[in-house]
């Protein structure tokens, strides 16, 4: 294993506070859930933020939330803002990746500030990261209201600069090492591999988690981070849920968690060969407690207690 101080920094940005400015942004696909953003906005609100919805933050492009201009000037303008404190994504669905094509943070720094958002928003998230500043992958704003008071308060205790508690899965065993905390969504990390957008991950440990995807689909996912090389100098893998990724009914399959962990039976593992800290079933995900975890901050993996902290 590398040297953990061999490992990129990251900024913490400064610790929201209530009567602070937050501004909401669509990055990625239309927004459709209405009343549940509309609960998530109260949510914050009720914590004591100032909440700045973005203008025409409903605008439609076919499956976006508006042209990619328009959802690029969404985060310019909330990123160079100086009073806003922190960015909240709305949704996720598709569409960040495309508005990374014309961006450099380093060209829009003013004093860094929390990003939150999961799934397509991974891309950010990511992004952000090779700038140096850490985020949160967490709830958006069309998800908050689903989740139970505790995970709401484990993301206002990352935010606002408190202690958060481990969390459990099941262990795989690959004993306990430590490294750069990267979550995200795997179909979305899948399609960075290759650009400039993918962090380096020595040393990394990749949480992942996904939703809507097929048994073979996940495998081939996997297929590709172990030809890819990508898998070579991470520290471990912390999983989370894999919703709705079951097989149709009456079609041949593995089910999700074979293909995870040994999806032929013990001939060739998709991640349990790899020697390396594993921890499965961790609370965060779609449709589900999902926990906020940081993005770009040391954390460590016990594979055989099955706890990150």
């Amino acid at each position: 294993m590398s040297n953990i101080q061999n490992l990129k920094s990251t900024l913490l940005p400064p610790p929201l506070k209530p009567g602070d400015l937050l501004r909401v942004i669509a990055p990625s696909g239309a927004l459709r859930e209405v009343e549940a953003f509309n609960q998530g906005v109260e949510i914050w609100r009720s914590h004591g933020y100032r909440i700045k919805i973005s203008d025409n933050i409903d605008n439609r492009h076919g499956y976006l939330a508006g042209t990619d201009a328009h959802r690029r000037q969404q985060l310019a303008t909330a990123w160079q803002d100086p009073e806003c404190k922190g960015i909240l994504c709305a949704r996720g669905g598709f569409g960040s990746t495309r508005i990374l094509e014309d961006w450099t943070w380093q060209e829009n720094i003013i004093t860094p500030k929390w990003l939150i958002g999961f799934s397509d928003i991974t891309a950010l998230l990511w992004s952000l990261y090779n700038a140096g500043i850490a985020s949160v992958h967490g709830p958006v704003m069309t998800t908050l209201a689903n989740e139970p008071e505790w995970s709401i308060k484990r993301l206002l205790d990352i935010v606002e600069g408190r202690a958060i508690a481990p969390l459990k899965g099941c262990g795989w065993g690959g004993g306990t090492s430590t490294g750069i905390l990267l979550p995200g969504n795997l179909t979305v990390a899948t399609h960075l591999l290759g650009t400039p957008i993918l962090p380096n991950l020595d040393g990394v440990i990749l949480a992942w988690e996904d939703v809507t995807e097929t048994p073979y689909r996940i495998d081939r996912m996997l297929t590709q981070w172990r030809l890819s090389g990508a898998l070579s100098k991470v520290h471990g893998i912390a999983l989370g849920g894999f919703t709705k990724c079951e097989a149709p009914p009456h079609i041949p399959s593995f089910t999700i968690e074979e293909v995870l962990r040994d999806a032929f039976g013990g001939r060739s593992h998709r991640l349990g060969d790899l020697g390396i800290p594993i921890v499965s079933n961790l609370p965060f995900g779609h449709d589900r407690p999902n926990a906020a975890l940081p993005v770009g901050i040391k954390v460590t993996l016990d594979g055989d207690n099955g706890i990150l902290s």
